[in-house]
């Protein structure tokens, strides 16, 4: 790089990946601009310099930043962050995917209606609003289906339904999720609506990848081991690299560029995550961003990948690392108050583990999926091959003792 180059970061401010971002700018010798949510009242209350934002409010916080920051590049962390991100990019006039492809990727029912265009393998569809109620769309819909919100990630509150019995409590236990105040806070219009789609059985996969001028680099398939079947979804285990044949891969792959496109994405980081069977590869969705949190330790060196692909570096020749990894997003068994966790040396001992990161705080309320937005921890793996790692990471998990305590009721007087 020729100049020193500014960059803006669209987050959290206490997120794991703000910190790696962070650190990799400053390796890079890149200048880091934070924006993230916060009150602007305050007088810079973390003390990092950080572009106060609404993030209730996209189109808001992309003309504040058009008008108060001077950069080449932006990278966001976050579903939400990366359409703000796509709002300023497009005022400012530089590279990042179109506000519309973001949009797209957030709604599931937009996403689903792109990739069938494409002539992407799609189950059947449709949308329900919230005030229907479940019990006409209960006649109508094939089984076994799944329940979902347009616009939670994570498999947060996707609910899978044998019958219609099984549909009209999924439905209702959906609606009270996107009832909560921290979701309506945001006003968005898709929470005004549950997805149902058909069920679709098989394997399933996530890709890593980086786009430049459209073209996909993929940086790492990662295979979901444990079986992904309902009546939720929550994901444990992520290893790579995947263990399915090469023509599989290569279908994974060529359908992830086909739904990119479909998507209208150009430029930036995506996640997408897709089930295979004997039918063909199924999209399940594509973000535009990396993958979340923590489970980008997984992959070193994908913060900087991202910070110079945002610069305008051809990282096309970028290396990544090719050994066997894998990282287990620690399940929370049952609803409760987290209160402690034993055997932590001995999980971390377990050969092949690197660490074993419990994010869970002590009188934390505990709250699992499909509700749920959080797991205990995180156990992290590096082997000689894939299956080495699954092993590691199963190990581990095994020695760990949660203590989880009963909530009790709050009982107004």
């Amino acid at each position: 790089m020729n100049r020193c180059r500014k960059l803006l970061l669209i987050g959290a401010t206490t997120g794991y990946q703000t910190r790696v971002f962070g650190d990799a700018a400053e390796r890079l010798g890149l200048e880091l601009q934070l924006a993230t949510d916060r009150c602007h009242v305050l007088d810079d209350p973390w003390g990092d310099h950080a572009l106060a934002l609404r993030f209730e409010d996209p189109e808001g916080a992309a003309r504040t930043i058009a008008a108060e920051s001077q950069v080449d590049g932006i990278v966001a962390v976050g579903d939400r962050p990366a359409y703000i991100a796509a709002l300023a990019a497009a005022l400012i006039g530089i590279p990042y995917n179109s506000p519309d492809s973001v949009l797209a990727c957030r709604n599931k029912f937009l996403a689903r209606e792109r990739f069938r265009s494409a002539e992407l393998p799609v189950p059947e569809f449709f949308r329900v609003p919230l005030d229907e109620g479940p019990h006409r769309a209960a006649l109508a819909t094939p089984y076994p289906c799944v329940l979902k919100p347009l616009g939670l990630s994570a498999s947060r509150g996707v609910i899978r339904a044998n019958n219609s019995e099984e549909f009209a409590a999924a439905f209702r236990r959906i609606a009270a999720l996107l009832g909560d105040p921290d979701i309506l806070h945001f006003n968005e219009e898709h929470h005004r609506f549950i997805q149902v789609e058909g069920f679709i059985e098989g394997r399933e996969f996530a890709l890593e990848g980086i786009l430049s001028g459209g073209r996909l680099r993929v940086l790492a398939l990662f295979d979901k081991p444990d079986p992904l079947d309902g009546p939720y979804f929550e994901e444990t285990i992520y290893v790579t690299p995947s263990r399915a044949s090469g023509e599989t891969q290569r279908d994974i792959i060529h359908t992830t560029e086909s739904a990119v496109r479909a998507l209208g994405l150009t430029h930036g980081p995506v996640h997408a995550e897709m089930r295979v069977n004997a039918r063909g590869v199924w999209m399940l969705e594509v973000a535009a961003r990396p993958i979340g949190g923590l489970c980008a330790r997984v992959l070193p060196g994908l913060e900087e990948l991202i910070l110079r692909n945002a610069a305008g570096e051809d990282v096309s020749a970028f290396p990544m690392p090719v050994d066997a990894a894998g990282v287990m997003m620690i399940p929370i068994p049952r609803e409760g108050v987290y209160e402690d966790v034993g055997g932590l040396d001995e999980a971390r001992s377990a050969p092949g583990v690197e660490d074993v990161i419990i994010t869970a705080k002590q009188g934390q309320k505990l709250m699992p999926l499909p509700e749920g937005n959080s797991y205990l921890g995180f156990i992290f793996a590096r082997g000689e091959t894939p299956e080495a790692v699954e092993r590691a990471l199963r190990a581990s998990h095994e020695r760990l003792r949660f203590e989880v305590a009963t909530a009790l009721p709050v009982v107004s007087g």
